[in-house]
């Protein structure tokens, strides 16, 4: 067992379905274990229920729920389970806390199990004694808001969706409206003094100038490290998914479609964003999607191994697998063109500014695993990620490519869990046992 800072949470049809998974694996002891323990991993060692009903979901080894991290750490949950009620009221627990987070501050990326004051008290910011962190990232309001959509796809249960979540959905789209015109209109300001500069925003808070392109603004990447140019390009994918997924609720569940059609105007804003400001000819890959623009004509070229990002763009449902610009920003990412590819004798992948140069992450690898249309491509990403553990069981945040001993956060919960979400999907072990 992980150490931990909540209470080790036992759910037996939970426990009992990831069981009947693991048997359906290949015949691969090594395999079957690490699945075991990575599919339980979020369950026994980082949630806790409160006395409110709702669901506390941290990180791993920082004990502040990550509106990102929580979400990706109970998806797999929904994928062998969602029909369990115990599952269903842990994860309905979750996203009533997400609402919650995201009422207080929508401009947070991390929150306290309560007002503690707890994690970054010297940031200039704005900041609530329940905010852990209040790094603007896009994808931080997307993942909740997609959390949600696939609980009512995957389950059918619609209680989740209150005056709170619609509340909730309403202050997203706003912020988002708002950061369309940061400069002009947005109230934010992040520095971190003494910090590194991935870990702050120039210009006194404010970040690099930006132009209007009817995208939205982000302070930050997925990495929790600072943009270079504020157009997050695969976040604002995400930010077009998740508004349309949250209109198809307001119109069906809520019959609100008044709130719905806003949400599908503001989605095809920053979609048409994306088309017109997001992709450049690539010398060598031809049209490709920017990691990063400010909408005056500059381009960031790279990806990072973090959600949402390029590589994922078929997992988050913006793009399918065989559009001609997704498939050339596919081999664009996984090729030396891509300063944050590395390749070494035990493994090859996308790595992140965020942790040592050189350094692969297995969320990237897992991700390409996801995304990819070759079983035999799968398989050998499996493989990999079994093989670069340091005889740990556990998968970690990043590792050397050619001494997998060598590696960063001894555990890592969002890691764990798309990992089993890899070996779910390659495998199909979401069929029940006859």
């Amino acid at each position: 067992m992980c150490p931990c800072y909540g209470f080790a949470m036992h759910l037996p049809p939970l426990h009992d379905r990831i069981a009947q998974a693991a048997r359906r694996l290949p015949a691969d002891p090594a395999l079957q274990a690490q699945f075991t323990t990575c599919a339980l991993n979020t369950l026994e060692t980082t949630t806790e229920r409160l006395d409110d009903g709702s669901t506390f979901v941290f990180t791993g080894d920082i004990p502040a729920l990550w509106l990102r991290d929580s979400s990706a750490q109970v998806r797999h949950y929904l994928l062998l389970a969602a029909d369990v009620p115990e599952v269903q009221a842990l994860v309905a627990g979750l996203i009533r806390r997400q609402m919650d987070c995201i009422l207080l501050d929508p401009y947070a990326n991390a929150f306290n199990k309560g007002p503690t004051g707890g994690g970054h008290p010297g940031d200039l910011t704005d900041a609530h004694p329940m905010v852990w962190e209040r790094k603007y990232e896009v994808d931080s309001l997307c993942y909740p808001l997609d959390l949600a959509w696939q609980f009512w796809k995957r389950s059918g249960v619609t209680t989740v969706f209150d005056d709170a979540w619609r509340k909730a959905v309403r202050t997203v789209a706003a912020l988002f409206r708002t950061e369309q015109r940061h400069f002009e209109d947005s109230p934010y300001r992040f520095e971190r003094p003494h910090a590194v500069q991935t870990d702050t925003l120039r210009n006194q808070g404010r970040g690099m100038p930006v132009n209007y392109t009817g995208m939205t603004w982000s302070g930050f990447r997925p990495s929790d490290d600072a943009c270079e140019f504020g157009y997050l390009i695969p976040a604002n994918m995400f930010a077009v998914v998740a508004l349309r997924h949250s209109a198809e609720i307001l119109r069906t569940v809520c019959h609100d479609v008044a709130l719905a059609t806003e949400l599908e105007t503001l989605a095809d804003e920053i979609d048409h964003g994306i088309q017109a400001y997001g992709t450049v000819l690539h010398p060598v890959h031809g049209k490709i999607y920017a990691y990063e623009t400010d909408g005056f004509g500059n381009h960031h070229l790279m990806d990072d191994a973090n959600v949402p990002s390029l590589l994922s763009i078929p997992y988050l449902g913006y793009a399918p697998a065989d559009d001609p610009v997704v498939q050339a920003t596919r081999r664009f990412v996984l090729s030396r063109d891509n300063p944050y590819f590395q390749q070494g004798s035990r493994a090859q992948g996308i790595g992140s500014p965020h942790t040592p140069p050189g350094f692969v992450w297995p969320i990237g690898l897992a991700m390409q695993g996801l995304t990819s249309s070759d079983h035999q491509e799968r398989l050998a990403l499996i493989a990999m990620l079994r093989d670069c553990d340091a005889d740990t069981g556990l998968i970690h945040e990043s590792f050397h490519p050619d001494r997998p001993e060598e590696f960063t956060r001894p555990w890592f919960a969002w890691a764990n869990t798309l990992f089993a979400e890899l070996l779910i999907e390659t495998y199909g072990l979401n069929q029940r046992d006859r």
